[in-house]
């Protein structure tokens, strides 16, 4: 597992064994950030992540190696953090991110209260927990931190939709690559991501 492009490009990233380690896949990451530039390397420049059930941060320290001015990983499990600190420390990225140990809700509330208002949210639950798609992206379209030109992204299993609206909150795109699929979502729906 690699930094696909940018400031990191080609850098090494650890992973830790196990099922509900699963790292986005290189192929799928940079499917998801051609999608996110359109042609346009600096289109992530200055811009906010939230990176749920981050994992690895693997998606987040993309964000940050193509400019991506704040990541905020959150992560509930203590291994999981501890690994995304070493990624980043590996990289020498010391500053443009905050990990979160905290569960969705706890999270959510203390961003709010901080009035973040992310550009991209990214979430990548173990996909045993299903439940996990709903919750979150029902309380992603409540909260505050998505706006008018925030994009909502969900990776999940192929033979798994976790669903097209979640109050305002719209899935305007769908991509599928081998088992996986990555769900794209807009409050309103509008306006289409290079569809």
């Amino acid at each position: 597992m690699r930094v696909i492009a940018g400031k990191y490009r080609g850098r090494p990233l650890r992973s830790l064994r196990g099922m509900d380690i699963r790292p986005t896949s290189d192929r799928l990451r940079e499917t998801l950030f051609n999608v996110l530039t359109a042609g346009n390397p600096e289109a992530l420049e200055g811009s906010v992540w939230l990176d749920l059930f981050a994992g690895t941060g693997a998606v987040g320290i993309e964000a940050l190696s193509r400019g991506a001015r704040q990541v905020y990983f959150a992560e509930t499990s203590a291994a999981a953090a501890k690994l995304i600190e070493q990624n980043l420390q590996s990289l020498g990225i010391a500053q443009g991110y905050r990990i979160l140990r905290d569960d969705l809700s706890g999270v959510l509330w203390r961003l709010q209260r901080e009035h973040v208002a992310a550009d991209v949210v990214f979430l990548d639950p173990p996909y045993r927990m299903r439940h996990a798609y709903e919750e979150t992206l029902t309380s992603l379209a409540d909260s505050s931190l998505v706006w008018a030109m925030s994009v909502v992204i969900a990776e999940h299993e192929k033979k798994f939709d976790p669903g097209k609206e979640f109050g305002s909150l719209l899935r305007v795109r769908k991509l599928t690559q081998g088992n996986t699929a990555l769900s794209f979502y807009r409050i309103g729906g509008q306006p289409d991501l290079n569809a």
